[in-house]
């Protein structure tokens, strides 16, 4: 599949994916209750994570709108997929989506949940949408088209040295005796600021260039692909923390505002 061929084609599938996330969002605040939290009841699924009507509603949402593309290969939190996991990188075109990512911050009434759609051809990711309704912000990005918020053009930060990087934490599943706690520890220690802002939102405002380092643990590309391309695209970079490209299996960020500071914190993670 030459790039050229459909290069001209993303923008269609961006748009599909941008008018799908803003339905499936106005579909989730309708869960909603006016004093925060939601109006259905919460199931949990066998790794105790939380699902709710509303997750399931809005994955339905979205996987209409996307339908309309032939040949096109769904791959979502709850409804998962009909193609092995061993195949998934092969697929031309993989709709790849977190209908409500965040879950447990939309139950409890906390602003940090999103919808997440991001498209995968060959194993290489294309394009995502992040729309966080509670923010009243949609971040969108194209591959080689660069990063947006809301319509204004995403730029990360010049952020070279650990000492002057603004850090923040997202989910960390590490075992409680893991060296990865030290090494975090170390980071975060030789941090000029660190915080531990949760789901979307660190990403977002690593685009936006307010925060230059992100790590976490125990997440799945459902939950990072858009926020990826994301980042990427506003100059950024975005790996796992061994460092490599996000792909189907991984289980990490280490998501950073440039080249050298990624790689300054990749070392110390692997020192």
């Amino acid at each position: 599949m030459g790039a050229h061929r459909f290069s001209g084609a993303l923008g269609a599938y961006l748009a599909a994916a941008r008018e799908a996330a803003a339905a499936a969002a106005r579909l989730i605040e309708s869960y909603r209750l006016p004093a925060g939290g939601a109006a259905v009841e919460i199931e949990y699924k066998t790794d105790r994570s939380p699902v709710t009507a509303a997750d399931r509603a809005a994955e339905r949402c979205i996987r209409e709108r996307l339908a309309v593309f032939p040949g096109h290969r769904i791959y979502g939190e709850e409804y998962g997929t009909d193609i092995a996991p061993d195949a998934l990188a092969d697929c031309e075109f993989l709709w790849l989506i977190d209908p409500i990512d965040g879950t447990r911050s939309f139950v409890r009434g906390m602003p940090f949940y999103s919808v997440q759609i991001a498209l995968m051809s060959y194993g290489k990711l294309q394009l995502g949408v992040s729309c966080a309704p509670a923010f009243g912000e949609t971040a969108w990005a194209l591959r080689g088209g660069g990063a947006w918020l809301n319509g204004a053009p995403l730029e990360a930060s010049t952020c070279t040295s650990l000492a002057d990087a603004c850090v923040s934490t997202g989910n960390l599943k590490w075992p409680p005796y893991s060296d990865l706690w030290l090494k975090l520890g170390r980071l975060i220690s030789g941090a000029t600021y660190a915080r531990g802002y949760g789901d979307f939102y660190p990403y977002h405002r690593l685009a936006a260039g307010a925060l230059d380092l992100v790590v976490e643990q125990g997440v799945n590309i459902l939950d990072v692909a858009a926020l990826a391309v994301i980042v990427s695209e506003a100059g950024g970079i975005f790996t796992d923390l061994d460092g490599r490209p996000p792909a189907i299996g991984m289980d990490s960020v280490l998501a950073a505002a440039t080249p050298k500071l990624h790689r300054c914190a990749l070392e110390l993670f692997h020192a």
